[in-house]
C-alpha cells in the first residue's frame, strides 16, 4: 500500500503547485524555493523535485542548472492554450448537434437547470462542476474519440481557469446565456451556430482568465469584490 500512498502525496503536490501557477498565485519569472514550498506544503523535497519535473514537461516551468526552477507559464502560452482549446471544443460541438442523440439532449438540458438554480444561489463550487459536465455531455453527444484524446491534452488548466472567471457575478450570468445557447444550438441540430458559439464562448473565458491573472489591476479589484 505505502507505493500508492507515496503517489498520492506526488500527484497532491503536483496538482497544488499547478494549480497556484494557473491561478498567478506563483506568478511568470518566479524563481522557485524548493524548500520554501516543501515547508509551505508540509513535504519533503523528494515529491516536490518530482512534482517539478512533471510540471517541466507541462510546460508551466523551467529548471536552468546552477540557477533554479522557474515559473514560465505567461499570457502568451495561456493565449496559445485558449485557441487550441477553441478550436476542438468547437468541433465537438458541431458534432454533437449532428451526431447527438435524445437522451444526450436531455442531459444537456437537465444540466442547464441546474446551472440556472446555481446561479441564481451564487453556488460557485456546484457551477464549476456543472461546467465541466455540460461541456462532458457535448463530448459524449459528439462521439468522437481522436478529437476527445487531442482535448484532453488541453484540460489541465480548466478547472482552475474556470474557478477564476466564476468568481464574478457578471460573467457568471454572461456565462450561463452561452452555455443556454450552445445548448439550444446542439439541440436543434443547428451544426454551424454550435461550432461558433462554442468558439466564442472558449475564446471570450480565455481572455477574461488571461486579464484576471495577468493584469495585475484587474486581479485587485477581482480580490476586493470576493
Amino acid at each position: 500500500m505505502q507505493p500508492i500512498k507515496l503517489r498520492n502525496l506526488r500527484e497532491h503536490v503536483h496538482d497544488q503547485i499547478r494549480s497556484a501557477i494557473l491561478s498567478g498565485e506563483l506568478s511568470p519569472g518566479l524563481r522557485l524555493n524548493e524548500r520554501e514550498l516543501a515547508a509551505r506544503l508540509d513535504v519533503s523535497t523528494s515529491p516536490l523535485k518530482e512534482a517539478l519535473r512533471q510540471l517541466e514537461g507541462e510546460g508551466l516551468v523551467e529548471t536552468s542548472p546552477r540557477r533554479g526552477t522557474f515559473v514560465t507559464f505567461s499570457a502568451s502560452q495561456a493565449e496559445e492554450m485558449t485557441f487550441a482549446r477553441a478550436a476542438i471544443e468547437s468541433m465537438l460541438a458541431r458534432l454533437a448537434a449532428k451526431r447527438g442523440e435524445e437522451a444526450h439532449f436531455d442531459t444537456l438540458a437537465g444540466l442547464i437547470e441546474d446551472m440556472r438554480a446555481a446561479v441564481a444561489s451564487a453556488d460557485i463550487e456546484a457551477l464549476i462542476a456543472l461546467n465541466e459536465a455540460f461541456h462532458g455531455a457535448i463530448h459524449e453527444a459528439s462521439g468522437c474519440t481522436y478529437l476527445l484524446r487531442l482535448q484532453r491534452a488541453q484540460r489541465m488548466y480548466d478547472q482552475t481557469s474556470r474557478h477564476t472567471v466564476l468568481m464574478d457575478q457578471a460573467v457568471r450570468a454572461k456565462s450561463f446565456a452561452e452555455h443556454e445557447a450552445i445548448k439550444d444550438a446542439v439541440v436543434g441540430r443547428d451544426e454551424e451556430a454550435a461550432e461558433r458559439l462554442m468558439k466564442e464562448h472558449i475564446l471570450k473565458a480565455g481572455q477574461i482568465y488571461i486579464k484576471m491573472v495577468f493584469d495585475a489591476e484587474a486581479r485587485i479589484r477581482l480580490e476586493r469584490a470576493m
